[in-house]
């Protein structure tokens, strides 16, 4: 692993001609799960949080420099049942987690650590008892456009920051009496749960969402059917969605100021329409 910017500003304790160093991984979950791992033969206790023994886990090479390339990293690793579970990679819960790759002193961990890199898990790969997943850097953030495309429907998400639109009221608790694939019957119906979202709020898919693409009455027809079976009534929280038309944000929700959209600009089929097409 090739680290020169690391090295120029390496601590004392990293430019000794032996060297007591681990390799840890901090890992913070988009639900606030945080799981620390080392190289290490023993748990360290970094910072206040544990890193546990993982000597399956390694980075792949990686190269650090001055420009702005995009740079990426592999790591691999074993599955565990108390770290990192197959069935919660499988239900997408590691899916864009922060990760904080660093090394310390072993010998003196209380000893402030040297980063190595950062960035959010890409894609991931099960290989059977393992898996693999691809570290983005932070500089992918420079890939995304500078302004936006048009469009004749709304761009914000519902609520953000762009909609304004307040989600308190149109949020609710509901019990999910019955599941049957990518149907999901709550206890009571639930008007206006089109384009919304389902949040499950107990059980083995406690965490976990799935937008809801259309309902009837108390039947919602989510978007993928839940990750782990559901044995009986659960607790979710629904959320009222949009179908990001001007006229559901204007008469549905008063908010056509804030339409993110240009419903009214002729699009690319302008020339290949004719009078009563």
């Amino acid at each position: 692993m090739v680290m020169p910017d690391v090295m120029r500003a390496a601590p004392g304790w990293l430019r000794e001609e032996l060297v007591t160093l681990a390799w840890c991984w901090r890992l913070a979950r988009r639900d606030g799960v945080v799981v620390g791992l080392t190289s290490h033969d023993r748990d360290l206790i970094v910072g206040g949080i544990p890193y546990r023994a993982a000597p399956g886990m390694k980075p792949s090479a990686l190269d650090t420099n001055d420009s702005l390339d995009v740079a990426t990293m592999d790591l691999e690793g074993a599955v565990t049942s108390d770290a990192i579970a197959a069935r919660d990679l499988d239900a997408g819960r590691w899916d864009g987690a922060e990760l904080e790759l660093f090394v310390t002193d072993w010998s003196a961990p209380e000893t402030a650590p040297v980063t190595v890199a950062r960035g959010s898990l890409g894609a991931i790969e099960r290989r059977g008892p393992a898996f693999a997943a691809e570290l983005q850097g932070v500089t992918r953030l420079l890939d995304q456009p500078v302004c936006p495309a048009t469009s004749p429907s709304c761009r914000a998400m519902m609520g953000d920051r762009a909609c304004r639109v307040d989600l308190a009221p149109l949020t609710q608790a509901r019990r999910v009496v019955a599941v049957d694939g990518r149907m999901a019957t709550l206890d009571i119906a639930a008007p206006g749960m089109a384009f919304g979202e389902l949040m499950w709020m107990e059980g083995a898919n406690s965490g976990l969402s799935s937008p809801v693409i259309a309902v009837e009455a108390a039947v919602l027809h989510l978007a993928e059917a839940p990750a782990f079976a559901v044995p009986g009534p659960m607790r979710v929280r629904i959320t009222q969605g949009c179908d990001k038309q001007l006229a559901t944000c204007r008469d549905r929700f008063a908010n056509a100021v804030n339409f993110r959209g240009e419903a009214h600009l002729p699009g690319n089929d302008l020339l290949t329409r004719y009078p009563g097409g």
